[in-house]
C-alpha cells in the first residue's frame, strides 16, 4: 500500500508537472496568436462571423490617363474588366491595399453584357462596382455608391456614344456615334450596328466598344474626383422609387418593333 501510495503520488505529481506544460503552452501560443495572428481580426471574425472593411480609400486620377488605360486594356480584358483595371489598377500604385488583393481580371465575364448575354453593358456594371467599392453604402443621398452607378448608366444612356478618342486609336476610321437610350449591351451595341452597317465582329464594332469603355472610365473618374473634393451632387436616381417596379422606363427599345436589326457577320 506505502509502495503503491507513493507510486500514485508520484505519477500525480507527473501530471500535474506535464498538465501544467501545457497549460502554461497553450496560453503562451493564445498570446502569440492574439498579439500576431489574431490581432488582424475584428470582434466579429473571432466570433466566426465575416466582416467587411468598406468602403475603400480614393485618390485623384486623371479622366484622360484613366480613359486610355480603359481603351487599352479593353483589348485585353474587355470593358468591364477595362473600366475596373482602369482605376483600380492606378489605385493599386497610388495606395496599395487593399487594392493590390482585388481580382481584377477576374471580371472579364462581364463582356459582351454579362457572358455575353447582352444585359447590362459591361462598362456600366464595371463603373457600378468601382462607385460602391469606394464610396460605400447610403449615408446621405450625395454619399452613395449605387446612386453614382444609377447616374452613370443614365449619362450612358442619353449620350452620343463613343465620347472619348483615344491618342493613338486602332481604327484610323471615324467611327460613328449612337446615343442607346438604355443602358442595355445588346440595345447599345445594336444600335449602333444598324447605325454603322458594321456586323458584331468588325473590327469597327470592336473599337467602337472600346471607346465607349474608355468613355465611361473617363466620366466615372471625373464623378469620382469631384466626390473626393467635397464637390459631387448626385444626379443618380433609382428608376424603381417612380415606377413600382425595377427596370427603366424605354421597355419598347426590347418588346416591340424598335429592337435593333443589325447587320449579321459576313461569314454566316
Amino acid at each position: 500500500m506505502r509502495e503503491g501510495g507513493m507510486l500514485t503520488e508520484k505519477i500525480s505529481r507527473r501530471g500535474l508537472f506535464r498538465n501544467a506544460g501545457k497549460l502554461a503552452v497553450g496560453a503562451a501560443a493564445m498570446a502569440a496568436m492574439t498579439s500576431g495572428g489574431l490581432a488582424f481580426l475584428s470582434k466579429a471574425e473571432a466570433k466566426g462571423g465575416p466582416t467587411e472593411k468598406w468602403p475603400w480609400p480614393y485618390e485623384k486620377l486623371d479622366p484622360g490617363k484613366t480613359a486610355e488605360i480603359a481603351y487599352n486594356e479593353w483589348y485585353r480584358v474587355f470593358c468591364g474588366a477595362a473600366v475596373i483595371s482602369s482605376v483600380f489598377g492606378q489605385l493599386r500604385e497610388k495606395i496599395g491595399a487593399p487594392y493590390t488583393s482585388f481580382p481584377i481580371d477576374a471580371f472579364v465575364f462581364l463582356e459582351g453584357g454579362i457572358s455575353g448575354w447582352g444585359t447590362v453593358c459591361g462598362s456600366n456594371a464595371g463603373a457600378n462596382i468601382i462607385s460602391n467599392i469606394i464610396i460605400g453604402p447610403r449615408i446621405a443621398e450625395s454619399a452613395d455608391g449605387m446612386l453614382m452607378g444609377s447616374e452613370i448608366m443614365q449619362w450612358y444612356s442619353e449620350t452620343a456614344m463613343p465620347v472619348f478618342t483615344p491618342s493613338e486609336p486602332k481604327i484610323k476610321a471615324a467611327i460613328p456615334k449612337t446615343i442607346s437610350n438604355s443602358p442595355l449591351c445588346h440595345i447599345s451595341v445594336g444600335r449602333w450596328m444598324k447605325a454603322a452597317n458594321k456586323d458584331l465582329m468588325s473590327p469597327e464594332r470592336k473599337d467602337r466598344c472600346a471607346r465607349v469603355t474608355a468613355s465611361v472610365a473617363y466620366h466615372l473618374t471625373e464623378l469620382l474626383n469631384q466626390w473626393k473634393d467635397n464637390t459631387y451632387a448626385t444626379k443618380g436616381t433609382i428608376p424603381s422609387k417612380s415606377c413600382g417596379i425595377t427596370g427603366q422606363h424605354n421597355c419598347t427599345d426590347c418588346h416591340g418593333s424598335n429592337v435593333p436589326a443589325p447587320p449579321l457577320p459576313k461569314s454566316l
